[in-house]
């Protein structure tokens, strides 16, 4: 469930609303929120996206290290 967590954080630490993100990343809202619900599982490409805009390690998006970097 580490995933749903840290991203949520980072977009409001960020300041973007679902639909904000979703946009500059490429994909749907709908998609977004059923990611930080944990609801649906990303594929690797949108974890490499969201690691990407947000400049952070995808082992930290998934909870492999505590380290953004």
């Amino acid at each position: 469930m580490t995933f749903p967590l840290r991203l949520r954080r980072l977009r409001t630490d960020h300041g973007l609303t679902q639909t904000e993100l979703a946009k500059r990343i490429g994909i749907s809202r709908d998609t977004l929120s059923r990611y930080e619900l944990g609801k649906l599982d990303p594929g690797s490409a949108d974890i490499c996206r969201v690691a990407d805009y947000f400049g952070v390690s995808t082992d930290y998006l998934l909870g492999r290290s505590d380290r953004r970097q």
